[in-house]
């Protein structure tokens, strides 16, 4: 299964005849569900239920410029840092042991799949493509082999990072630079794990302008979605909604040499198999 936010609505995606259908959620189930898209998670395991067995119907094709995060409003968003050991290389950096880096990018850093991201004029901006777990039930001191029964499906996610901000200090200041306004772009849909023939070993990977700058498979995981889950769970609740970023691989252009920004005018695009792709263009910000 896979939902969406067209337009601010939760939609069903359907694929028919090679065409991406979507159907409004509040209209097929007569209003059961709202059509507030954050506002599903907390119903989730009600809503799959009634989802796997409604008949669908009156599915319009979708304009994917208008579709927006699957998640909108999250109340917590997590990002794991160090997280494939070539990343952690070309980063020179060392190995995790026994726990996840973990970080946070404030919520108001979540953005959709497609559109124009705003760059600062002076910055070192970074690329980062990531798969993203979305989660469906509330999950406290979660064991490994429960952890993915508490995930409502996954998506792409780009931790685009500002490295002069995040790097201005001493501990670096992860979270602001990595939570500018457009700075969490994720979607295109959430997809529920029963579509993947695994859902522990995806490619992902992005290109700028047409360029390939990383590819990965979610097996190289150091810690895979449901130790993160696991891990996290430990020491925090997690709620319907909230949103993990699970890592990056090699590839981003702080760990090259020379290193590359993105700069204006840029299309940085974003896949993960099984999911679809995101597409950013990338504008720097003019001060007023």
């Amino acid at each position: 299964m896979r939902i969406a936010n067209l337009d601010g609505r939760l939609v069903l995606v359907e694929t028919v005849d090679g065409a991406e259908l979507a159907v409004d959620v509040e209209t097929l189930s007569d209003g059961r569900f709202s059509a507030v898209p954050h506002q599903v998670y907390q119903r989730w395991d009600e809503f799959r239920h009634w989802a796997d067995g409604a008949a669908r119907h009156g599915g319009a094709p979708i304009d994917q410029s208008r579709l927006g995060a699957p998640s909108p409003a999250p109340r917590q968003v997590f990002a794991i840092g160090l997280n494939y050991a070539e990343h952690v290389q070309e980063s020179g950096s060392t190995m995790p042991a026994d726990d996840p880096a973990v970080f946070t990018k404030f919520p108001s850093c979540i953005t959709g799949p497609y559109g124009e991201i705003a760059l600062p004029p002076h910055g070192h901006t970074d690329w980062e493509v990531e798969l993203v777990a979305i989660i469906g039930r509330r999950a406290h001191h979660v064991s490994i082999e429960d952890a993915l029964d508490h995930v409502a499906g996954y998506a792409i996610g780009q931790d685009i990072s500002e490295r002069i901000l995040q790097m201005a200090t001493r501990p670096p200041q992860f979270s602001l630079g990595k939570s500018l306004p457009g700075f969490g772009p994720i979607g295109p849909w959430l997809v529920t794990l029963d579509e993947f023939i695994d859902p522990n070993d995806l490619e992902l990977g992005c290109s700028l302008n047409g360029e390939p700058v990383q590819l990965a498979r979610t097996s190289e995981l150091i810690f895979p979605v449901p130790a993160l889950i696991a891990k996290l769970s430990e020491a925090v609740i997690l709620l319907p909604g909230d949103v993990i970023f699970t890592g990056t691989p090699s590839g981003v252009g702080l760990g090259r040499t020379p290193q590359r920004w993105l700069r204006d005018g840029d299309v940085l695009t974003s896949h993960v198999e099984g999911i679809g792709e995101l597409r950013h263009r990338f504008a720097v910000r003019r001060n007023a």
